[in-house]
Parts: C-alpha cells; sequence; structure tokens
C-alpha cells in the first residue's frame, strides 16, 4: 500500500481530474437531461464499471497492448465510434418520434440499460485505458508492495472520486432539465442536443491518438 506521502498528492491530482469536464462526464449529463436523475446516476455508475476494467487491464498489463499496438487501438476506437453514432441515432429518432406525434410519452430506457451503455461508453474508448495506463503507475512504489495491487488501489480511489463527481452532476443536470421539461418542443430538442453530444464525442474518439 502506498504511503500518506505517495497518496496526498494522488489524491489532489486526482480531485483535479475529476472535476474536468470529459466524455464521461458530457455522457452522464446527456442522460440525466434527458431521463432524469436516477437515469444519470445509473450512467455515473455505468462508467464506473467501465473504469473498473481499465483498471484490471492496468494492473494486469493488457492495457500496455492499446499503447504499443497500433492496431489495437485502432479496433478498439472504431467499435467505439460505432457504438456512439448508434447511442446518437437512437436519441434522434426518439426526438424525431416525439416531435410527429408517433408517441405520445418518450421512450424511457430502462436504468440497467444505461448502466450497460455507460460501461460500453467507457471501456470502447481507449483513451480511458492509455491515461490509466499512464497515470496510476506514478504514484506506485515498487518497495510497498506488489505493483498490481497498488494499480488496483489507486483505481479504485479514483473511480469512487470520480463517481461521486459524476452523481452530483447528474443530480444538477436532472434539476436543471425538470424545469424546462414540461414543455413538448423542449423535450424534442432535449433529444436532438442529447443526439448532438453522443456524435461529438464520437467525432472526439475518432480525432484521438494514441500519445
Amino acid at each position: 500500500m502506498p504511503d500518506l506521502v505517495t497518496l496526498a498528492p494522488f489524491f489532489l491530482a486526482a480531485l483535479a481530474l475529476n472535476l474536468t469536464p470529459g466524455a464521461d462526464m458530457t455522457y452522464v449529463i446527456a442522460r440525466a437531461a434527458t431521463q432524469g436523475r436516477a437515469a444519470g446516476v445509473a450512467a455515473s455508475f455505468g462508467i464506473a464499471g467501465g473504469s473498473i476494467v481499465h483498471t484490471f487491464l492496468a494492473a494486469f498489463g493488457v492495457s500496455a497492448i492499446l499503447a504499443h499496438s497500433e492496431a489495437a487501438f485502432l479496433t478498439v476506437k472504431a467499435a467505439g465510434i460505432v457504438y456512439l453514432l448508434f447511442l446518437a441515432w437512437k436519441a434522434l429518432m426518439a426526438g424525431q418520434a416525439r416531435a410527429t406525434g408517433q408517441i405520445t410519452a418518450p421512450r424511457i430506457a430502462s436504468h440497467g440499460r444505461i448502466f450497460a451503455e455507460g460501461i460500453l461508453t467507457n471501456v470502447l474508448n481507449p483513451k480511458v485505458a492509455l491515461f490509466i495506463l499512464a497515470f496510476l503507475p506514478q504514484f506506485v512504489d515498487p518497495k510497498a508492495g506488489p505493483v498490481w495491487l497498488q494499480i488496483l488501489i489507486l483505481g479504485t480511489f479514483f473511480n469512487i472520486g470520480g463517481t461521486v463527481v459524476n452523481c452530483l452532476v447528474a443530480l444538477s443536470a436532472a434539476t436543471a432539465a425538470n424545469l424546462l421539461r414540461g414543455s413538448a418542443k423542449i423535450g424534442v430538442w432535449l433529444n436532438r442536443l442529447t443526439a448532438l453530444v453522443f456524435v461529438g464525442l464520437a467525432l472526439k474518439l475518432a480525432f484521438a491518438e494514441r500519445r
């Protein structure tokens, strides 16, 4: 286990990074704005699930493959782009259905489905794997115990902090959206905005590089 001298700068860096808006926070905001607090929290825990996967991959050396293999990086990135565009298409179709009156109420994805989508959105972003692979080892002390165990512990701390931040963001976004959701037109535009967010995340991932 790393000592307090190592953990203090780690916690400060982790807090700063978790408070910085990124793809995960944007996804959480989009879900909370269109489906409410519970959906935003489900998305937050889905992101946390994906981060757990990345932490285990980093701890046992699998993420290093992405860092050294262009083919592996591009494969995961392509899968992530396709999935984000699929989510964008679903959000856009839901908005169009509202606008044309084909449905009287929005089709609500279950919280379990949102949780699973959060995991996939995070896991299929190779930049997350590379970030964790680059960030966590900086605070590992080989003399303090098994390196893999230290990475798992640090990754867990980082993930808890990120999940708390994302849940608070979800609650705030849902509260703001609730003030506007009474209007059918605004509901349509919230769906369209969500679709635009997913397209933006896909474009950001498309231009991401390994380094």
